[in-house]
């Protein structure tokens, strides 16, 4: 059993998915695991990771427009001191996911055909998140 663990400093878009499947898949590459699990955890609590469709950009900003409706920015919250687009960043995050596992199979992502992993961005302004990456296999 070998594991390997990293980690990619991502420069976020406002409000955006950004499609890290290469970056992580240059990370199991370079782990030499063939067969195990790759692990990815994000470091934040405005931010997401989550597998979805890569072939149609509409499916992507239909998200936004669902989520933007579920936790609106003129909602009269509490937690406000970050800025008005802080709070549903967090629910949206809530939503969603921090983590996600991906199997890998004679080293590579064993993803479905139109799949892939994007960080979503749900803040207002570019960050810089720190995706956590840990392999497990052989």
């Amino acid at each position: 059993m070998a594991i390997s663990q990293g980690s990619l400093e991502i420069r976020t878009n406002p409000k955006s998915f950004l499609d890290i499947t290469s970056q992580v898949q240059d990370f199991v590459t370079k782990s030499n695991i063939q067969n195990g699990v790759c692990h990815l955890f994000i470091k934040h609590t405005s931010a997401s990771l989550v597998i979805q469709e890569n072939y149609d950009p509409s499916v992507r900003q239909d998200f936004e427009t669902i989520f933007s409706n579920l936790a609106p920015e003129d909602f009269p919250y509490v937690h406000n001191m970050e800025g008005k687009d802080d709070m549903p960043a967090h629910i949206r995050s809530a939503l969603t996911s921090t983590s996600e596992a991906v199997p890998v199979m004679n080293g590579k992502l064993s993803l479905g055909t139109w799949q892939g992993i994007y960080l979503w961005e749900h803040r207002d302004q570019p960050h810089n998140r720190i995706v956590m990456i840990s392999m497990v296999g052989e």
